[in-house]
Formats: structure tokens, C-alpha cells, sequence
């Protein structure tokens, strides 16, 4: 996600998001999408603006083409704001050496599969301890 500053013009705006893009290809990912999310009014003030507009950009790309991304993102005067947040997909776990022998495939672990419920931590779920008077 980006916010960018408000006053900068469409044309620069268009140039970082065209830049993002091209390094992400660049160094080996693929755009999935690209949504202008429009202006919108920040929490808090950021430089003085009270306003920025966001560009949500999906991508995959290697790990190590993220530090440099950033880092130019960071140095970008036009951006307010940045986040890279990453998705992590089903691990594909194999069974142990003497099973792969005999012909079996890799397993796609689901989170369907499991009994927690995503995002809830076990401890959260457990009845507060009762007062001791």
C-alpha cells in the first residue's frame, strides 16, 4: 500500500506507481493488481497533510527485491506512507525419506485441517482465573 502526498501532481503519482511496478518485474515478481483507492483523510497528520492518496499494488516477488524496494519507497518524496505486508500460503510439508520412496507426493497442509480457529490464540480462548480474596 502507498499514500501519496496530496498536492503531488497525477503525473508524478502515475510515475511512482509505474516505477514500483517496473522494479517489482524487474527483479524477478509479477504484478497481480493495481487499485487506486482515491483520497482519503489520514488518522493523523502526516507533514502537515491530512490527506493522502492511497494505491493498494498486489505483487509476489523474491524476499531479497523487498529491502530495495523499500528503501527507495523511503526515499520517494511523493510518498507519505508505505506498508509491504506479506501472504503467507499453505505449507507444503513431505513426508519422511522412506515413504518418498515409495512414490508418494508432496501434501498441501490446510489451515481447514486444523482445530484452532485462524488468529485466535489459545490462551485467549480460557476463562479468566477467579479472584483470590
Amino acid at each position: 500500500m502507498l499514500i501519496i502526498r496530496p498536492d503531488a501532481p497525477d503525473e508524478k503519482a502515475a510515475a511512482v506507481i509505474d516505477r514500483t511496478t517496473r522494479y517489482v518485474v524487474a527483479s524477478g515478481g509479477q504484478i497481480v493488481k493495481v487499485a487506486p483507492w482515491g483520497r482519503r483523510r489520514l488518522a493523523y497528520p502526516i507533514d502537515r497533510h491530512r490527506e493522502g492518496s492511497y494505491h493498494i499494488v498486489v505483487f509476489e516477488s523474491p524476499a531479497e527485491a523487498i529491502a530495495e524496494l523499500e528503501r527507495s519507497l523511503q526515499i520517494t518524496e511523493e510518498v507519505l506512507r508505505y506498508l509491504v505486508t506479506r501472504s503467507e500460503k499453505p505449507v507444503k510439508a513431505r513426508r519422511d525419506a522412506s515413504s518418498a520412496e515409495d512414490g508418494d507426493e508432496d501434501i498441501d497442509l490446510e489451515t481447514d485441517d486444523l482445530d484452532v480457529p485462524e488468529g485466535v490464540d489459545e490462551s485467549e480462548s480460557e476463562a479468566a482465573p477467579a479472584a483470590i480474596d
